[in-house]
């Protein structure tokens, strides 16, 4: 298990970083198909195969994981703008799409367990299966119904633009910022579940997910109320108390041993707040990065996130020099530094909301 998580987080960190980028220059929806493709892949693989080898789909699923992170939300963005329509609808976008993909996460549970029934030999065959079909259905939807105009700047000029974006400090800020957001993450479902049964507690994981997903799901349409409107806040100020919240939340969960009750309680938490910190991080990107540039400066804003990760992996996994509880503490001060970033962020922004299209 360590080792393939290990692998699926090398992968994410040598070739992963770089898939923005590239992104960027052929279009979101050919990345986006490329997601699927992996996938399609994987699910035939499987299905075919009596042992497939664990690595390889880590691989390709840490890659289409990281696909997902950046390609989604850039074309929408892509999108919107060439639609013509306002900051407003595409703020309402975000939140929506954080709200459905948890919601699919939930009903590919179910779908799951259903396919699961009694036999768990032909569930997982018949699971498979599903996924292959789920992935064609994306592949045709993708490659038929919505078409994106492929960039035509050179590369040159590529590289020109990222040298003037990280020679500004709210890029660093809002980067370093996104990378504690999913380090963190990674760090809550790696260790959940062994947190929950620890000491040979019996906890029903499979009732406890769906719960958390739906507490995202709430988080995330609590982001209309705070961030828009006439008493809206603004946004640094939302995140710096968000993370502050998250922060405090795995805090507690690394300091000390906790009932069933309180865990399930502060995980609930985390994901509420989780899930309003995700459109507001995305709302930000909007304001100061390039729709031109988003999907590198969000993948290359992973690679220390994945790289955390991998280091923390060996650690525990290989050399048993930290202990769980360490993991949480290091994913809770990197949420304690995001704060502080979106505090600076406020503090320098002296144009935050420039649009890097007029200049």
């Amino acid at each position: 298990m360590v080792t393939s998580l290990c692998v699926g987080y090398g992968a994410a960190l040598l070739v992963g970083t770089f898939l923005g980028m590239i992104s960027d220059l052929i279009g979101h929806n050919k990345a986006c198909l490329i997601f699927c493709i992996l996938h399609l892949c994987v699910g035939i693989w499987k299905r075919i195969m009596p042992h497939p080898s664990i690595w390889l789909a880590s691989i390709c699923l840490s890659l289409a994981s990281s696909i997902f992170s950046f390609s989604f939300e850039a074309w929408v963005v892509v999108e919107n703008e060439k639609q013509g329509h306002g900051q407003d609808t595409l703020s309402d976008t975000f939140w929506l799409m954080t709200f459905f993909e948890s919601a699919s996460l939930i009903g590919s549970q179910v779908l799951a367990n259903w396919l699961l029934g009694s036999n768990p030999e032909t569930g997982m065959v018949s699971s498979y299966t599903a996924a292959i079909f789920l992935a064609m259905i994306g592949i045709i939807c993708i490659s038929k119904a919505w078409k994106e105009t492929t960039q035509n700047a050179p590369i040159k000029d590529y590289g020109i633009s990222y040298t003037l974006i990280f020679s500004d400090k709210r890029m660093w800020l809002l980067g370093f910022a996104h990378a504690c957001l999913q380090f963190s993450i990674a760090v809550f479902w790696i260790l959940w579940a062994p947190t929950l049964v620890a000491d040979g507690r019996a906890v029903y994981l499979g009732l406890i997910h769906p719960c958390l997903l739906g507490a995202r799901m709430l988080g995330s349409t609590v982001f209309p109320w705070l961030l828009s409107g006439p008493s809206s806040l603004r946004t640094e100020d939302c995140l710096v108390y968000a993370f502050i919240v998250l922060g405090f939340t795995l805090s507690i969960v690394a300091y000390d041993y906790q009932e069933i009750a309180i865990l399930v309680s502060l995980f609930c938490l985390f994901h509420a707040v989780v899930g309003l910190i995700i459109p507001s991080l995305a709302r930000l990107r909007t304001m100061h990065v390039p729709n031109e540039l988003r999907g590198g400066m969000i993948s290359l804003s992973l690679a220390p996130a994945n790289a955390a990760i991998l280091f923390l992996l060996m650690q525990r996994g290989y050399y048993q020099k930290i202990e769980n509880s360490t993991m949480m503490a290091f994913a809770a001060l990197g949420l304690f530094l995001a704060a502080g970033c979106m505090h600076l962020l406020k503090q320098w922004g002296k144009q935050p909301y420039q649009n890097w299209h007029e200049l």
